[in-house]
């Protein structure tokens, strides 16, 4: 419960504020940890170096 909470917290923040500017950010970030976690032990790290 704590995970959507926050979750929400956030989205309000954004709708009140008017702070959409910050959702990409949040995004390309998550995308970016994601794609370092699930390269991190795999046969795909090397391909995955050669685009950085």
């Amino acid at each position: 419960m704590g995970k959507l909470s926050t979750l929400k917290e956030f989205w309000d923040f954004l709708r009140v504020r008017k702070r959409w500017w910050l959702a990409p950010i949040i995004v390309m970030l998550l995308l970016l940890g994601a794609l370092l976690f699930f390269t991190q032990s795999s046969v795909v790290a090397p391909f995955i170096y050669t685009l950085f």
